[in-house]
């Protein structure tokens, strides 16, 4: 797999710099379904450049509030705030790269692996314009970046679950996003494409992009990951470096289905974080 994620808009990072916006401002969301409130009043701070991991078990609201990131539900009250700006006025959506699951491109169409990772740049393109070779140079440095040029012409299909992940990132990485929001990269994927996805993620953070890992447990990626916010009933009641699992949560194959808070307290609004200046 490639040493480096090489030639893609990366964020630029000059050191000791800081920047006046952070990649998601989050400040007394209330997200709530027929009414019902599933995330509560929660507030937080990312930083450009950080690793974030959103923890918690099912029905603990990381995946609501990871929807509300994307734009996907709205607010019942409180902001969100996207490089700096509104999250109902941000339109610089190319930036963002959102990694699902699984992958559903292509359907039951025998979409190829560059077919795919070259869907990334239909957002930023004008209607109706080809690729120009620049696109195709982007591309192929996306499918570099992930390990998985000897796989371009191969069918999406006929990877595993792992490369899948990746070709998704890919796909990310060819459509210029410089922030990237994963749901739960790790699920159902096996031991080896998890070392491989985590080294892909490394490189990423290493490179000054901004990573949100949503997930139930850090597992391979806790080296990764400097600090992790905890969901439960829709309030964070941690915010800090990860918990490692113990006992029965620690051996392989476990079913997570809580998160390690610990005997920490609800969390109100995280001081402001100075973030590197993004050119």
């Amino acid at each position: 797999m490639s040493a480096e994620l090489t030639r893609h808009e990366r964020p630029s990072v000059a050191p000791g710099t800081a920047s006046t916006a952070s990649a998601f401002r989050v400040s007394d969301a209330v997200v709530a379904y027929d009414g019902i409130p599933v995330v509560r009043g929660v507030s937080f701070e990312v930083a450009v450049g950080e690793t974030l991991a959103i923890l918690g078990s099912n029905g603990s609201g990381k995946s609501t509030m990871m929807r509300a990131l994307l734009g996907i539900l709205p607010l019942a009250r409180g902001r969100i705030d996207v490089h700096g700006i509104p999250l109902r006025r941000f339109r610089d959506w190319e930036r963002i790269g959102y990694v699902p699951q699984r992958l559903s491109a292509g359907g039951g169409v025998p979409a190829t692996v560059r077919e795919v990772v070259a869907s990334g740049q239909v957002s930023r393109r004008r209607r109706l314009r080809r690729g120009s070779k620049a696109d195709d140079s982007a591309v192929d440095d996306a499918l570099a970046s992930v390990g998985l040029t000897d796989r371009a012409r191969d069918s999406v299909h006929e990877l595993s679950g792992g490369q899948q992940q990746r070709v998704l990132i890919a796909r990310a990485l060819a459509g210029k996003a410089d922030t990237f929001i994963m749901d739960e990269p790790m699920a159902g994927v096996d031991t080896e494409s998890q070392h491989a996805l985590a080294g892909t993620i490394s490189r990423l953070s290493e490179n000054g992009a901004t990573v949100i890992l949503v997930l139930h447990e850090p597992g391979p990626l806790e080296p990764l990951i400097r600090r992790g916010l905890s969901l439960s009933g829709g309030l964070i009641v941690r915010d800090g470096p990860p918990q490692a699992p113990t006992g029965d949560c620690a051996r392989p194959g476990h079913d997570h289905v809580h998160p390690h808070a610990g005997a920490g307290t609800v969390i109100g609004t995280v001081p402001t974080i100075e973030v590197p200046r993004r050119d």
